[in-house]
């Protein structure tokens, strides 16, 4: 009897496949870097989509991470715009913001050219970002799903987006310039845990035809349309907002998966901050918490006379701290850096801002609170100092504070320009007062939850676990109909 050879094996099928496009700044693109890592590590290949002059950043995150591959989609030129600005860091002034948005439409076409159908197989679904609304068409030229990334928390987006749609509708009855907040209840049927304020809003609400306000416009109607939406949140935080924010949309489902930073805390790209100097600086302190950080993201621009502010209001507070400064033109005076020095470190370069929040040091974040600082702070249990810049960081500052109590908010000023008196005493209430006291106990119990979501079994591992089992089925049935 002749011996048969056994036949090969098939080839294993070709691993599932995530596409992810954030948008070009860093409180956006972050996040979806950790979810990234977090989808490589659970089996899938991952590609980033991004511009030239963003593309080395990614790749300096992405260590240790094979199956993510970086797709680079040149960035167009734009008269408007500075040439070689490709995130929104780079932009003078936030008037350059809608020119910057715009422009990424141009990309679409050098987007669609990517090879979207790897070996025969096509993505679970492309991830990208609120503001890359015209990504939804190349979705749907596919047939891939398109999951949304807001970068804000459930609570803040479903505030906005239904304010929004009262913005449409009040504008198509009245021609109204302005939202009438105090005669239309928002959200009737969802206690808020504090009281919305029209101030809480992002300005553009107080101009219905300001070209902010057309670009969100645009953008929100296309998100309506989105497969699911995936929140840098938990569930212990936010669960009791999440219905409400799918009832915005036609057909999507909302997962709560983070604090995504959690989930590769021992990442290797994060042990190089270990021989920076500020790093260095804060070791060398003595205690634990008896430093305050201080830092307004990467878009926000203050005047030097603001800056002078908040250096003689860190100084007159008497706590250590160390801040990371984006002003190009702003000097202290060298009275100041003598007064401060040994209990004051000033950055001006990038900093690894988790590596800070992390230090046993850091007691305090004097902070814009931009939803991923809010998430990066109470994550490792830091109470923040909240001072609003723009956007909807107000709604976020007023829900820190007043809503999960794990903060404190800078006493609003009538003029532009914050007292130093009023920074002074927010930070020594913050690090040595009562509230402080009450707010980092709140911001700690916080942290121990947030740690306990993402670990095995935690709600946000098994919100991710059931996103990809959902994009999996989703794709299956497709393959069934063809």
């Amino acid at each position: 009897m002749a011996n048969s050879s056994p036949s090969p094996s098939p080839p294993p099928p070709p691993p599932p496949h995530v596409v992810i496009f954030p948008f070009m700044a860093q409180g956006h693109t972050i996040p979806l870097l950790d979810i990234s890592k977090e989808l490589s590590n659970r089996g899938l290949k991952v590609t980033i989509v991004t511009t030239p002059l963003n593309a080395p950043f990614i790749h300096s995150k992405l260590s240790n991470h094979t199956s993510i591959t970086v797709s680079v989609v040149p960035f167009p030129y734009v008269p408007d715009l500075p040439e070689g600005c490709e995130n929104t860091a780079d932009l003078p002034s936030m008037d350059s913001w809608v020119p910057f948005v715009t422009a990424t439409k141009q990309m679409k076409p050098q987007f669609e050219t990517l090879d979207m159908v790897d070996g025969g197989s096509r993505p679970l679904c492309a991830i990208s970002d609120f503001f890359l609304g015209w990504t939804l068409d190349t979705c749907r030229s596919f047939d891939i799903p398109r999951v949304v990334s807001h970068g804000m928390g459930v609570l803040p987006m479903l505030v906005l987006k239904t304010a929004s749609v009262h913005v449409q509708c009040q504008n198509q009855r009245q021609r109204q310039k302005t939202l009438d907040l105090e005669s239309t209840d928002l959200l009737p049927n969802l206690a808020l845990p504090f009281t919305l304020d029209i101030s809480d809003l992002p300005p553009r609400f107080s101009d219905l035809n300001d070209a902010f306000e057309r670009v969100i416009s645009e953008v929100e109607e296309v998100d309506k349309n989105s497969w699911g939406v995936i929140v840098n949140s938990f569930q212990e935080l936010e669960c009791e907002y999440v219905a409400a924010l799918e009832g915005l949309y036609k057909h999507a489902k909302a997962w709560c998966v983070g604090p995504v930073l959690l989930y590769e805390e021992d990442d290797g790209s994060r042990n190089e901050s270990v021989s920076c100097p500020y790093i260095k600086w804060l070791d060398e302190q003595d205690g634990s918490g008896v430093a305050i950080y201080v830092s307004f993201g990467t878009q926000v621009r203050l005047s030097d006379d603001q800056m002078d502010e908040i250096a003689y209001g860190l100084e007159m507070a008497g706590y250590r701290f160390i801040w990371a400064v984006r002003s190009k033109t702003w000097r202290a005076d060298e009275g100041w850096e003598t007064r401060v020095e040994g209990r004051g470190f000033v950055v001006r370069d990038w900093v690894d801002q988790r590596s800070i929040l992390a230090h046993p040091t850091v007691g305090g974040f004097l902070s814009h609170c931009g939803w991923n600082s809010v998430m990066e702070s109470l994550s490792m249990g830091v109470p923040l100092l909240a001072w609003p810049m723009g956007a909807e960081q107000p709604l976020n500052a007023k829900y820190v504070a007043v809503g999960l109590k794990a903060g404190l908010m800078v006493k609003p000023e009538k003029i532009k320009t914050v007292d130093r008196h009023v920074i002074c005493e927010g930070v020594r209430e913050l690090m040595g007062g009562e509230k402080g006291r009450r707010a980092r106990e709140r911001a700690r119990v916080l942290g121990s939850t947030a740690r306990r979501a993402v670990e095995k079994g935690g709600s946000s591992d098994k919100k991710l676990d059931e996103l990809i089992k959902s994009l999996i089925a989703n794709a299956n049935q497709k393959e069934i109909k063809f």
